[in-house]
């Protein structure tokens, strides 16, 4: 038995702790890199946040018919087939989930070496110890938990407005050259292929949105809460994004943000100085705490609703006797993705699987033109049809462009997640 104990607040602050991580104070020049044009950089940021959107009401609507534990893997099992969620759970645990876990973690580590200079096995052994700890505190309980996670949220919420405040009172005349720089104005800045990848890596730093499906049974009134929770949370993360990035350009030039590895290190540094970079590298910290944290309370309880299904070991389906959380599953997704943050075997499990993460949104999406023909199917939240297919399209295309640009990544990938096909087989028949 779990114990709802998440509001509102708490359920909001987790959907926006997850999506703001890390990428986000990085990833800017990856985009204005496909898009190198001021206004096409904003408009990819707020399309994606648009997308990130849609996706949120197909989860919203979902989780308002079947506010269980687990989330999208629930989804997938009732729209489509058994096979189907364990394949999401299966990725889940052996890399997708616990792969960005561990990439989050070592993240942290790196940002903490600025402060305490760290080798390789320094980071790692930080990046464990912030597993471990933020592990234990969910283990502790999903109230325990879901605080520390919303203190880190709101801090770096009022951080990132701090920030954007600094930049409109402090920041020089953004420099003249570059929106009508030749070198920066072609047309192909809006070409169909750049916008696409642009877009794609937009969309990955929106990832997230969906977790708190996962902890539908530990939300009060989770038909209306989780609606309104990912609604909230999207809105908020889509107006910081692209306020942060409209602070970029606005103290940047174009061609230093397209260089730039740590561009808000940078706008940090034309603001303050050296003590901008300190005071970034602490806004990265605490960005990176609050995803992990909401990323490690999510994740276990997939788990656990696989084993309660009888799709995994019956022990990880039972909680805790006092704290009333999935601890064995807790315990497990720690150790392993200590176990990848140990080997640095998360990048490649990571880069080759986490594409695959978005074949599963397109089924889920489709899952729902599926359920709406039942005759059971009573969601407490409906939305117009035409928002998840708008979102199938974009999901195909990030699909297919990666399969196109990655095709041997692509393939082992797929063969990564497939393989857990004849495992499923085995449980099943072990079962019976």
């Amino acid at each position: 038995m779990l114990v709802r104990s998440m509001g509102l607040l708490r359920a909001t602050a987790m959907v926006a702790g997850i999506i703001i991580g890390a990428s986000i104070f990085v990833q800017p020049s990856e985009i204005s890199r496909h898009v190198p044009d001021v206004t096409g950089m904003l408009i990819v940021w707020l399309i994606a946040g648009v997308l990130t959107f849609f996706g949120a009401l197909v989860c919203a609507e979902l989780s308002s018919a079947f506010p269980r534990t687990g989330g999208v893997y629930v989804f997938l099992k009732e729209a489509w087939s058994a096979p189907v969620a364990f394949l999401w759970g299966w990725a889940m645990l052996w890399s997708m989930h616990s792969g960005i876990v561990a990439a989050i973690a070592v993240i942290l580590a790196r940002y903490v070496g600025f402060f305490a200079p760290l080798n390789d096995t320094g980071i790692r052994a930080v990046a464990i110890a912030v597993i471990f700890l933020f592990s234990a505190i969910n283990y502790a309980g999903v109230r325990q938990g879901s605080a520390v996670q919303t203190f880190f949220t709101i801090v770096k919420v009022l951080a990132i407005a701090v920030l954007l405040i600094a930049v409109l009172l402090f920041a020089p005349h953004p420099p003249a050259s570059y929106p009508s720089s030749p070198s920066y104005s072609s047309s192909s800045s809006y070409s169909p292929p750049a916008l696409t990848l642009a877009l794609i890596a937009a969309l990955f730093t929106y990832g997230g949105w969906h977790m708190l499906t996962y902890v539908a049974e530990e939300t009060r009134e989770p038909q209306k809460m989780i609606p309104r929770a990912l609604m909230l949370g999207t809105l908020v993360v889509t107006l910081c994004y692209i306020g942060l990035n409209a602070a970029y350009v606005h103290v940047l030039p174009l061609d230093q943000l397209l260089r730039s590895q740590r561009v808000a290190a940078d706008v940090a540094t034309v603001l303050a100085g050296p003590s901008g970079a300190a005071a970034v590298s602490v806004l990265v910290i605490i960005s990176a705490a609050g995803a992990l944290g909401g990323v490690i309370l999510a994740g276990p309880r997939v788990y656990f609703a696989m084993a309660q299904d009888g799709l995994f070991f019956r022990s990880f389906g039972e909680s805790h006797p006092r704290f009333l959380t999935p601890h064995r599953a807790i315990v497990l997704q720690a150790v392993w993705s200590s176990v990848l943050v140990a080997t640095g075997t998360y990048r490649q499990l990571f880069t080759r699987v986490i594409y695959t993460e978005w074949i599963f949104f397109t089924l889920m999406a489709a899952g729902l033109f599926v359920l709406r023909r039942r005759s059971d199917y009573a969601p407490a939240f409906r939305i117009a049809l035409w928002i998840p297919l708008i979102f199938i399209a974009s999901t195909i295309v990030i699909v297919v462009n990666q399969i196109i640009s990655e095709p041997l990544e692509s393939i082992t990938g797929l063969l990564l997640v497939v393989v857990g096909l004849p495992v499923y087989w085995r449980i099943v028949h072990a079962r019976r």
